[in-house]
């Protein structure tokens, strides 16, 4: 191991535990949210067993404009609502709230997708076996999308490290805030240029076993 990543050892761990809680965070609110989001948005599409025009397109347009700001912006102007919900804008529990923010629309939007790619043969055949909306979700259109929404599930969580290290511009912790604090500001070049070795190994790494997952899942 290299002299200096021993010497900042204690505070790279420390750095990666603080992204992992926040990636941790993004994941759970992207399943227990936007999964049932992106599932809904696809149910009240035009055609679509529970369609409604008005709730599509209000939850299309606040999908569409969270997804819309540059990342940056959008955790300063929840600047107000992180204070209220946590006590503090700074800090890797504050650094949670833009995160799962961004992590229900992000992968809302990809469930949706997901969604619509299941054929409508699966549709119309629980329709016509009499399953209630809830087994048609999760019975029918679940499993037929699985590996679609594993897949999609890996590319945001992808993305989501890539927004933990922007926390670390505004005091969110991670290892954005290391490598910023540690290694630009001291003009450390070559522990930067570790950083990003271990953060390119990390995604390497969550894309294989995503893949994996997904093929292993995939029964067509």
């Amino acid at each position: 191991m290299p002299d200096i990543l021993v010497e900042y050892q204690t505070e790279i761990w420390v750095s990666i535990g603080e992204t992992f809680i926040m990636v941790g965070f993004s994941i759970l609110a992207a399943l227990l949210i936007g999964l049932p989001v992106g599932t809904f948005l696809f149910l009240c599409r035009k055609g679509q067993l529970l369609e409604n025009q008005v709730v599509f397109s209000s939850l299309n347009l606040i999908v569409n404009i969270i997804r819309s700001f540059p990342f940056l912006l959008l955790v300063i102007f929840l600047i107000p609502f992180t204070r209220f919900i946590i006590g503090t804008a700074i800090g890797t529990a504050a650094a949670t709230v833009p995160m799962t923010v961004i992590a229900i629309a992000h992968y809302s939007r990809l469930a949706e997708q997901s969604l619509l790619d299941v054929p409508k043969g699966v549709m119309e055949a629980a329709v016509s076996m009499g399953a209630s909306i809830k087994d048609i979700i999760f019975k029918f259109l679940y499993v037929e999308a699985r590996s679609a929404l594993v897949l999609s599930l890996t590319t945001s969580t992808i993305s989501f490290i890539s927004y933990s290290t922007i926390m670390g511009v505004v005091g969110g912790g991670g290892i954005g805030d290391f490598a910023i604090r540690y290694g630009y500001q001291q003009f450390r070049t070559d522990l930067m240029v570790y950083i990003i070795i271990i953060m390119v190994i990390f995604v390497q790494l969550i894309q294989f076993a995503g893949i994996t997952l997904a093929r292993k899942i995939d029964k067509r």
